[in-house]
């Protein structure tokens, strides 16, 4: 197997661009996929200051790594959840990942800041641990962004992820949510711009991407997501994607161009009704939002209001915390 742009020796194929590539061009194809990405849908610009959602997981890693080769300002986020080994492990890969390329880190502990894990606030807010753990991990990654002054918020979904939510909201004709299922959501009063520069790269291409650039992360997969019915639906995409290459890129990228504004009033309806939480302050469509309602839920005791984070700005070898 040869490289389609050398013709030296491949390390991996790309059956839906026809292609293979050696390390040098196939690095070099995940940053254009980003940077197009990054274009396309005029995600940020140069002089914008980046916060990445990181889990210690390949995704979030590698964006956090092809961002900073292509120059951009990105400071990582990392969100302790209390789901045992799992998040021990997994925040231990975040820290060597930023302590190794000198990169600023900001960590926030669900358990120390509010009083509960997702574990055991799930069972206690009587919510699916992925619901408990979304929520919490959005309250978080908003106020980080909008009280540390960044300009855009990027999460590591790829797109994998995004054909399988498109699929689940088709299936259901959740129409609300195919009116927000976009690469790009605006900021507004209370909520940071959110991006997601990885869409037009798959979970292949991410595991490949960190192990020829060295990028070492947890490979095991989360024990609270076992069930989850996404799971399901991306064995269903791999099954057509495998005998139909680059129709999981059709199914999502089309649906972007050709049918997602058929959506957009519907979402900006449910945007538009939000107030502001009384405890928080964070935008609500209740007085007390969802995220205030499940830490009340989930801690035995009274805690103080759901605080948020100044961003760190310390020297580089004390931006790593614990």
């Amino acid at each position: 197997m040869k490289c389609t742009v050398c013709r030296g020796p491949a390390v991996i194929d790309i059956r839906r661009h026809n292609s293979n590539f050696c390390v040098e061009h196939f690095t070099k194809f995940c940053s254009d996929q980003v940077e197009r990405s990054i274009d396309e849908f005029e995600m940020f610009s140069p002089t914008d200051r980046i916060l990445v959602a990181v889990s210690g997981g390949k995704d979030s890693l590698a964006l956090w790594d092809i961002l900073v080769r292509l120059g951009h300002d990105v400071t990582g986020l990392y969100i302790g959840l209390g789901i045992g080994d799992y998040s021990d492990q997994s925040a231990g890969f975040a820290r060597r990942f930023a302590v190794a390329r000198d990169l600023p880190l900001i960590e926030v502990s669900v358990p120390e800041e509010y009083g509960y894990d997702i574990p055991s606030g799930a069972r206690a807010a009587r919510r699916a641990p992925c619901s408990a753990c979304g929520l919490s991990k959005r309250h978080i990654f908003d106020g980080v962004a909008i009280d540390g002054g960044f300009d855009v918020l990027a999460t590591g979904h790829n797109l994998d992820d995004e054909a399988a939510v498109l699929f689940g909201n088709v299936l259901h004709w959740q129409t609300e949510y195919l009116g927000r299922q976009a690469p790009v959501l605006p900021e507004r009063d209370g909520f940071p711009r959110k991006v997601k520069p990885l869409v037009r790269l798959g979970e292949r291409e991410m595991a490949a991407y960190c192990v020829v650039t060295g990028i070492d992360y947890i490979v095991d997969e989360c024990p609270m997501a076992a069930g989850n019915r996404h799971l399901h639906y991306k064995a269903s995409l791999n099954l057509i994607e495998a005998a139909s290459p680059g129709a999981k890129a059709d199914f999502y990228l089309g649906f972007l161009r050709r049918a997602a504004g058929h959506f957009a009033d519907e979402a900006a309806e449910s945007r538009s009704t939000l107030g502001s939480c009384e405890r928080c302050g964070q935008p609500s469509p209740s007085e007390v939002c969802a995220f205030c309602r499940l830490v009340e839920r989930a801690t035995p005791q009274p805690v103080d209001a759901p605080r948020r984070r100044d961003r760190v700005d310390a020297p580089a070898d004390e931006r790593v915390t614990s």
